[in-house]
């Protein structure tokens, strides 16, 4: 059978797996969910009914874009995305972890201006706060080095932060462009990769 990513065009973690399947290389059918309407197909191989979802060619399925990435990175190593010391790839994950609760941040803060803040507002306050102290720790990081890890390579740290601010440019604005100026010369050298130009949320 053919492999499938289940996903939605605006999600920031089903955009990771896209980057890493485009990088890699390999061929797959894209399957989009219409997460305010999900098919009985979807929620059968999906328990927790979120995407992204890969479904191998020999019929494993996997969710949680993590698990993902690194069932892609050990069975297709070309080119790697976390390092292979034990050490170098707990880093690696410390950073991911990072990148993607920053999109989950500004997903919940997208959600509630669609409550026209039905909220208490310091949810509202912990919410911007916690989204500006990743920024700035992002962007103290890349005044040190070509990529998060490092000056060699990026790695799947560098593709979750990438997509959680492109999640950030869609849903609410690109403000932060401004501010950050390691953050943006390294988000706009990275979208010079086809892998990432071509998976660009509309």
């Amino acid at each position: 059978m053919k492999r499938i990513l289940y996903y939605h065009q605006q999600s920031h973690l089903a955009r990771k797996i896209r980057i890493l399947l485009a990088e890699k290389k390999l061929d797959y059918e894209l399957k989009e969910v219409n997460l305010k309407n999900k098919p009985a197909e979807f929620l059968k191989i999906s328990p927790i009914g979120s995407v992204p979802v890969f479904v191998e060619e020999d019929g494993t399925i996997i969710w949680d874009s993590t698990l993902i990435a690194e069932y892609l990175d050990e069975t297709y190593p070309e080119p790697n995305f976390y390092p292979t010391h034990p050490k170098a790839k707990l880093e690696c994950r410390k950073w991911e972890d990072l990148g993607d609760n920053l999109g989950d941040s500004v997903t919940n803060l997208w959600k509630l201006n669609l409550t026209n803040n039905f909220a208490p507002p310091e949810y509202r306050t912990r919410l911007e706060t916690a989204i500006n102290r990743l920024l700035t720790v992002f962007e103290q990081q890349l005044a040190k080095s070509k990529y998060l890890l490092g000056d060699e390579e990026w790695t799947i740290a560098d593709v979750a932060v990438l997509c959680s601010l492109g999640y950030y440019n869609l849903r609410l604005n690109e403000d932060w462009l401004l501010e950050y100026d390691n953050l943006k010369n390294w988000f706009n050298k990275l979208h010079q990769r086809e892998s990432v130009s071509s998976t660009v949320p509309e």
